[in-house]
């Protein structure tokens, strides 16, 4: 009896409430918060490195989309440039930018005169150190385009000297010419006086975005432009090869190999591939298309098959990855009701992950376009070329250097107006891959489909 009394005695009622926090909930809370605060200073580091790299790389390489030129007008003499007044082109090829050089030399002297600027050397034709090495050659090329301007006064926009051009944007000081054999504390005396007398300014460079390299001795030359176009050819062929391998490759495993050993061990050693330094395949298209094969040293080709190589695998995990992301109901409604299964793939599944394998493929591309190591083993830094391709075969066969190449080429030379150089390449590196990246992201929204 009086353990059934014990027993229907009311328990105690709980004075604690859901909504009352514990020791236990406090220590969870604050754990919660720590953690919030670990990822904020994450995200917050991240953004601030992000940050400092853009504000370095546009700080660096907005200068290089400048340059000082010199405009005079340049009195092409007939004594000097024509001898023999024929006005043969032939005959007139044979005077060397040697024989240019003291027409463009007194044509500024004379300018300098006129404008009342005073020249402060023993020799006038000191002055020629204003101008860079290749304002010869360019009046020789304009003169031997057109011969019958010689004999006339033509205006010329001449390329000033590195030095000059430095000297404006700020990286080269009146103190640190004291060690400066090239150029004199005169000469930047000389060249505030062009600027007042609108002989001298600094503008806009296109010549950068769509010209050429130039040698070690003229920096204030060399654009990128043609190594644009050896992307651009490398692109093509990247383009042309791996998007139709890699996803007839991704069909056949994904939707048609059986699996077995040999079929695992194929997705393993691409998955592999996809982690091998870019470098190796560099060596194997060193060995195979350039040892073995024969194929053009340093030309886009061989650097696009390099490149394909080494984008495969990229591409062929993506395109894998968008197969299975298609629900298995597509392929049973399309055998349902009659399908091959050849017609349920191509029909259905391939366009339903075409989203997926469209974005694979362009970052797939934005990847290859920024490689520089496979590039420096087949030899595209050691070409300097000089002019735009003549026609397709031309761009793909000859020799030609790439967007990243030139990057590294430029970046290891001594003078400090390459290195400006760089940074600009990088900015024009980096639209590039930007405007790849906007593309794929575009594609992706536009036609993907949620289940």
């Amino acid at each position: 009896m009086s353990d059934m009394t014990a027993n229907t005695q009311p328990t105690p009622k709980s004075t604690s409430s859901l909504y009352d926090e514990t020791k236990r909930t406090k220590r969870r809370n604050q754990s919660e918060a720590r953690f919030k605060a670990y990822g904020v200073a994450a995200i917050s580091v991240g953004l601030f490195f992000l940050v400092a790299l853009l504000v370095a790389i546009f700080s660096n390489g907005i200068p290089a989309f400048k340059q000082t030129f010199i405009t005079i007008p340049v009195e092409l003499t007939e004594s000097a440039l024509d001898k023999t007044g024929n006005r043969d082109v032939a005959e007139m090829s044979k005077v060397s930018t040697f024989g240019y050089k003291p027409v463009v030399t007194n044509a500024l002297i004379t300018a300098l005169k006129d404008a009342g600027i005073a020249i402060p050397f023993k020799k006038e034709k000191d002055v020629e150190k204003l101008l860079s090495s290749s304002v010869a050659a360019q009046v020789r090329d304009t003169v031997l385009a057109d011969p019958s301007l010689v004999g006339t006064s033509v205006e010329f926009r001449l390329l000033a000297s590195s030095r000059v051009d430095g000297y404006f944007k700020g990286r080269v000081t009146r103190d640190a010419l004291v060690r400066d054999k090239n150029l004199d504390a005169e000469h930047l005396d000389i060249s505030d006086a062009m600027v007042k007398a609108g002989l001298m300014a600094t503008t806009f460079n296109a010549d950068f975005i769509f010209g050429s390299d130039a040698s070690e001795s003229r920096p204030e030359q060399a654009g990128i432009g043609v190594s644009m176009m050896g992307s651009l050819f490398m692109m093509i062929v990247v383009l042309l090869l791996s998007l139709p391998i890699g996803v007839a490759t991704s069909i056949y495993l994904e939707e048609f190999a059986p699996q077995n050993r040999f079929t695992d061990l194929i997705e393993v050693n691409i998955s592999n591939l996809a982690a091998v330094p870019s470098i190796v395949f560099g060596i194997l298209g060193l060995a195979v298309f350039i040892q073995f094969a024969q194929l053009p040293q340093s030309a886009p080709l061989v650097g696009g098959l390099v490149l394909t190589l080494m984008t495969l695998p990229t591409i062929i995990i993506s395109t894998r990855a968008s197969l299975k992301a298609v629900p298995p109901s597509i392929r049973d409604a399309a055998l349902g009701v009659g399908a091959s299964k050849m017609q349920s793939v191509f029909h259905h599944v391939l366009p339903l992950a075409m989203p997926g394998i469209l974005t694979g493929t362009i970052i797939g591309l934005a990847q290859a376009l920024g490689e520089t190591a496979p590039l420096l083993l087949i030899g595209m830094v050691g070409f300097i070329a000089s002019n735009m391709p003549d026609g397709i075969a031309s761009g793909f066969l000859d020799p030609n250097s790439a967007m990243p190449a030139q990057i590294y080429e430029w970046a290891k030379r001594a003078d400090p107006a390459y290195y400006e150089r760089a940074w600009g390449g990088i900015i024009i590196l980096l639209l590039f891959l930007m405007t790849m990246n906007i593309i794929a992201v575009i594609l992706r929204r536009r036609f993907e489909r949620r289940w």
